[in-house]
């Protein structure tokens, strides 16, 4: 696991140096790379690169980055881990390829020497890598399936610049930091902001599952090279021809725990100790479970709260206890919230409202004192059907389905010319505290009933805000979520549309931030190729049946574990930031969100923001994340923009 950096500058003639200039790119990664650092430039080119190397498979000086392929025509700065390494290099060896080290890294360069582009569709991992042709000027950039590993990327039509993160773009002299508003308005929206958008204006994310290209005649072109929705479409179509029936859950599901081991197997891949999150979940106790059974012998992590409405631990506790894993718990409280808040907007240099990235950090900074690589159990909920809302959406969307006419009950409003923006303001007027709370829901209400597919309904109600609330602060609308092809079942529309959007912009960027920030490399077994193109081909009805989520995967999990300590209502990841609002953390709310300062800095409408704080949430859990959103871009502003 690493970090990279890079930037091809068209227009350079000698105004800076490039070494100077990409190593204080570099540097401001070293948290992510602590063992070895490197650079390559190519002056005549305006081209550079450079690497922040944690040591994790072959733990030698050959693994130094950026690492070229012995004939100095291909050079690859890389960040990941490509599992299945050792089968490709033994097909390479075959091939006539010779290798100087036992890295991964040089498996994918002397793959894209074979294959070209199509190599990337045979690497089995997380990974985000720039390689350059010396030979053709031209750099390629390649981010994995599902997102796991980021990559920024900025060009404004002269400099084209890359990296890990996006505080290592500050540090190029022609890095422009623009804010762009409709992106803002997304992060307040949903409390991130998906790809390919980013905070800045020319400043993107590349997309999972795709390669970018820019060749010398400083054209961009990218590629998309997997697709979920293909093992939707798969399974549909086996579903058809009576397949599923045929072979029937039982033998569906052995098929599925033997793909499951070996996925998990793979992530122990490591030359360094390798942990587990366990948060007493089916998800990480299924990872735990399958692990152990192959004889792994585990250490396990898990992040409480005093606050027993909140807190996994004691069930954490129970799961480790019955699999005899080597277990260390911590008790997250408001002190250490408030230590590590102000961390935030370094770790996360872009807005980013989870508030769960506080214990995330935690839970990684008790895990790297112990290991260097620690397992997660994220993606499960997004491919097993896991979210307590889906059943809640896949009824309104069935009535929805059976009575279209409810969008006419909007259409009716616009012909009476019910502005809903007027209406919004009306309301604030007249309604004064509460005013904000009562528009968000008449908002969203509205926005529910105009929706006209099942798309549009589950979208609409992922928002903590809407274009009239946004309006009031002068921005436009968000941008779109990430869509695409569609699966025609209700259920898996809504596991994608998380799967593309949620998954890879909220809960990865989460973990991988969190992790990194204390060189901790975080791997995500459920998110394995296989895996997902595996059970994203299932019928919905072995993901849902009679109201339970996650069957198929339960009735692998109770073969290990007695069922009596895994059924309890599903938490979450998440953390008592309402109370922590009102009591402990309420100060620091209120100093960056004081009406002076909304006022002063002119994005966001002080009447609003007044009124969060008088009423954060009304007794609706999902209110008080507005005021956390907002307290989140105001630190980002202070850190990154000197607001």
């Amino acid at each position: 696991m690493c970090r990279i950096v890079g930037f091809w500058d068209f227009k350079y003639g000698n105004e800076y140096p490039l070494d100077d200039v990409v190593v204080r790119m570099r540097e401001t990664l070293k948290h992510g790379g602590p063992d070895d650092a490197g650079a390559f430039t190519e002056c005549k080119s305006g081209l550079a690169l450079a690497h922040r190397r944690l040591s994790v498979i072959d733990l030698s000086s050959q693994g130094h980055q950026p690492m070229h392929d012995g004939t100095r025509r291909f050079w690859i700065t890389y960040n990941g881990e490509v599992y299945n390494y050792r089968e490709i290099h033994h097909e390479l060896l075959q091939r006539g390829h010779t290798f100087r080290s036992n890295t991964d890294t040089e498996v994918i360069l002397k793959a894209f020497q074979e294959w070209g582009f199509e190599s990337v569709k045979r690497f089995r991992g997380m990974f985000a890598f720039a390689i350059w042709d010396s030979l053709k000027k031209e750099l390629f950039l390649c981010r994995d399936r599902v997102g796991v590993k980021p990559l920024y990327w900025y060009y404004d039509g002269q400099v084209f610049m890359f990296a890990s993160e996006l505080k290592a773009l500050h540090s190029h002299p022609r890095f422009s930091r623009e804010i762009d508003r409709r992106a803002l308005a997304t992060y307040f929206a949903y409390g991130y902001i998906q790809s390919p958008h980013c905070i800045f204006r020319h400043t993107h994310k590349l997309e999972p599952g795709h390669l970018l290209r820019l060749g010398k005649d400083q054209r961009i072109s990218k590629l998309k090279y997997w697709e979920i929705n293909d093992s939707y479409r798969r399974g549909e179509d086996l579903h058809k021809s009576g397949y599923w029936s045929k072979r029937g859950e039982q033998d569906t599901a052995e098929e599925l725990a033997a793909i499951l081991s070996e996925g998990f197997k793979y992530r122990m891949i490591a030359d360094v100790p390798v942990g587990v999150f366990l948060s007493g979940g089916i998800d990480s106790s299924a990872l735990v479970a399958l692990l152990t059974a192959q004889g792994f012998n585990l250490r396990t992590f898990t992040i409480g709260f005093p606050e027993q409405a909140y807190n996994e631990a004691p069930y954490a506790k129970k799961i480790a206890n019955h699999l005899r894993t080597n277990h260390t718990e911590l008790i997250c409280t408001p002190k250490d919230a408030s230590r590590i808040i102000p961390l935030l907007p370094e770790i996360y240099d872009e807005p980013f409202g989870d508030a769960s990235a506080i214990p995330t950090y935690l839970v990684s900074a008790l895990a790297r004192e112990h290991v260097t690589v620690s397992l997660s159990a994220d993606g499960g909920d997004e491919l097993f059907c896991g979210y307590d809302g889906y059943p809640v959406y896949e009824r309104r969307i069935t009535r929805l389905a059976r009575h279209k006419n409810l969008s006419r009950v909007a259409y009716a409003m616009s012909v009476l010319r019910l502005d809903r923006g007027a209406l919004c303001q009306a309301l604030s007027s007249l309604l004064g505290g509460r005013a904000f709370d009562i528009t968000h829901e008449y908002v969203r209400l509205f926005n529910q009933l105009g929706a006209k597919t099942p798309e549009d309904l589950f979208l609409l109600s992922q928002r903590f805000a809407f274009k009239e609330e946004l309006a009031t602060h002068g921005l436009p609308d968000a941008y779109p979520f990430n869509s695409g092809p569609l699966p025609l079942d209700d259920y898996h529309i809504m596991m994608q549309t998380d799967f593309k959007n949620y998954l890879p912009d909220d809960v990865l960027t989460k973990v991988d931030r969190a992790s990194m920030a204390v060189a901790l490399e975080s791997r995500e077994p459920f998110l394995d190729t296989k895996i997902i193109e595996f059970v994203a081909s299932l019928p919905a009805s072995f993901k849902i049946k009679d109201g339970v989520s996650k069957h198929i995967l339960k009735e692998i999990v109770y073969r290990h574990i007695p069922k009596q300590l895994l059924d309890r209502p599903k938490m979450g990841f998440t953390i008592p930031i309402a109370t922590w609002f009102e009591e402990d953390l309420k100060e620091l709310f209120m100093d960056y969100l004081s009406e002076d300062r909304i006022r002063r800095e002119g994005y966001l409408n002080p009447s609003v923001i007044a009124s969060l704080l008088k009423h954060p949430h009304n007794g609706k859990k999902k209110n008080i994340n507005r005021p956390w959103n907002h307290l989140m871009f105001e630190m980002w502003l202070e850190r990154w923009m000197g607001g």
